[in-house]
């Protein structure tokens, strides 16, 4: 098994690599080599680091600009303080200052240790005097690289540019003290799997499955961050499949690693979590400008609902009954409690909900008012629910899947006629409150509410029938129900 901590002979970067970091220097340069100098004429160290310098050897696009100093956060504003266009302190009690100049957006931090105590969810900050130190404690070896201001020195004590020649991620020193400082950091080399595609040291795997509780010690926000980065990577099942294989996902998402359901000779059905990851894969397959996190979270949960619904039938069968409305639940409770938006709960929650409505549509039996229905009930998420629906098709068997996509390609042709006829994106009666209260020669109450509710039924089963017809059909109900101008509170 390999060894994080270990003796690394430093390699200097390739030309090519070269030729990145200087275009990157280049493009923030004078801005970052003025601040350079200015740092160190007054008699302090400047560097960037981390994330830039990663990604401008690879030859990934970034815009972030990270820069790391010896000088303490109340220095940093002294230095920056009539140089810089914008300052803004948000950060400042982690020891972190943003500043504006230009076109340029950069933030300095002042080298640091953190870590946690085993009773808090906060980080203690300790700041340090040393570069190298302060590359010890990131997170991974391909982030603890640097280029030194205004110099430009290439930094890496800890083997970053070895890293990322074999696409590994190791820590810089001992996994076990780098996620003891910071929990998070464990969900952090998850996300990096997915972003960059690159595997995990089999040490650090073993301390994230020694340490996955120690998750429970971060705020919900931080996980739910680190899991959207995940998500909306480039490789997200290889992120996916390291929180469920090393338990993390047991203390953040522990829907998914439920989704293995026993799978033996008496009880054949899919392997629920494996579907789930496919229609995953199958839904970014389908993704138009970039990466769409309601999407691939409502992929993702979509048969959560299928382990507390499974029922075994007489002859071997496997039912699940209502698993998407118990799911939509599920849903809405987990990402409750991971802190997402309320309008990223309530569109994948929605999304699970209706996954399945499509299969009730057989061969083209739904009327035109089922169809009205379901463009009603998916609402703006139409688009994604398209596209949530044709992922979840993940038969090997060809003709089956064949039919299924020329079915929904034929629902799709009668949403957009009766889209292009009816103005389905905004179904409402042809009648609104006022006029309801001007037939039925009502006041404003429960009772107009009701009224419109009916016309909408008629206007869903029948279409446009115009407004005349719309009125008799009104007054025909309203005779029905014994309504009449007098009865203005009538229920």
């Amino acid at each position: 098994m390999a060894v994080s901590q270990h003796q690394v002979t430093p390699e200097q970067p390739s030309p090519t690599q070269r030729v990145a970091i200087t275009e990157l220097l280049r493009k923030i340069a004078p801005v970052a080599d003025e601040l350079g100098a200015r740092f160190e004429a007054a008699g302090h160290e400047l560097a960037l680091v981390g994330g830039p310098v990663r990604d401008a050897l690879l030859r990934r696009p970034g815009t972030d600009v990270d820069l790391t100093t010896d000088a303490p956060p109340d220095r940093i504003l002294e230095l920056i303080r009539g140089w810089a266009d914008a300052i803004w302190t948000i950060g400042i009690e982690f020891g972190t200052v943003g500043l504006r100049k230009g076109d340029h957006q950069l933030e300095i931090t002042t080298y640091r240790s953190e870590s946690y105590d085993p009773r808090s969810r906060k980080p203690q900050v300790e700041y340090g005097t040393s570069l190298h130190e302060d590359l010890r404690r990131r997170d991974f070896a391909v982030n603890a690289m640097a280029a030194r201001l205004p110099g430009h020195e290439f930094v890496d004590p800890f083997g970053g540019l070895t890293d990322l020649r074999d696409r590994v991620l190791r820590t810089p020193g001992r996994p076990e003290d780098s996620f003891g400082d910071d929990p998070l950091r464990m969900m952090r080399a998850a996300r990096f799997a997915s972003q960059l595609g690159f595997a995990v040291a089999p040490d650090v795997v073993a301390a994230m499955k020694d340490m996955a509780g120690r998750i429970e010690i971060v705020s919900a926000e931080r996980v739910r961050d680190e899991l959207s980065k995940l998500i909306c990577g480039e490789h997200p099942r290889e992120g996916l499949a390291l929180l469920v294989d090393t338990g993390l996902a047991e203390h953040v998402l522990p829907e998914l690693p439920m989704l293995r359901l026993e799978i033996d000779e008496h009880h054949r059905h899919k392997d629920v979590y494996e579907h789930s990851l496919i229609v995953l894969e199958q839904a970014i397959a389908q993704e138009e400008d970039g990466p769409d996190l309601v999407l691939r979270l409502a992929a993702l949960l979509h048969d959560i609902g299928k382990p507390r619904t499974r029922r075994f039938e007489t002859g071997g069968r496997v039912s699940f009954h209502h698993h998407e409305v118990v799911g939509a639940k599920m849903t809405r409770r987990r990402l409750t409690e991971l802190r997402y938006p309320k309008d990223v709960i309530t569109a994948v929650s929605r999304l699970v909900e209706l996954h399945l409505r499509f299969h009730g549509y057989g061969t083209g039996e739904w009327t035109d008012s089922a169809v009205r229905r379901y463009v009603r009930d998916a609402g703006p998420l139409l688009a994604r629910l398209h596209k949530l629906t044709r992922a979840d098709c993940t038969t090997r068997n060809k003709r089956k899947a064949d039919r299924l996509r020329r079915t929904y390609d034929d629902l799709e042709t009668r949403i957009e006629r009766l889209t292009e006829e009816e103005e389905l994106a905004s179904i409402r009666p042809e009648i609104d409150g006022n006029g309801i209260q001007e037939i039925l020669g009502i006041k404003p109450g429960p009772l107009v509410g009701k009224a419109y509710r009916f016309l909408l039924e008629v206007r869903l089963d029948r279409g446009m029938i115009g407004p005349d017809a719309a009125a008799e059909e009104l007054r025909r109900w309203a005779a029905d129900q014994g309504i009449t101008g007098t009865d203005e509170e009538a229920s």
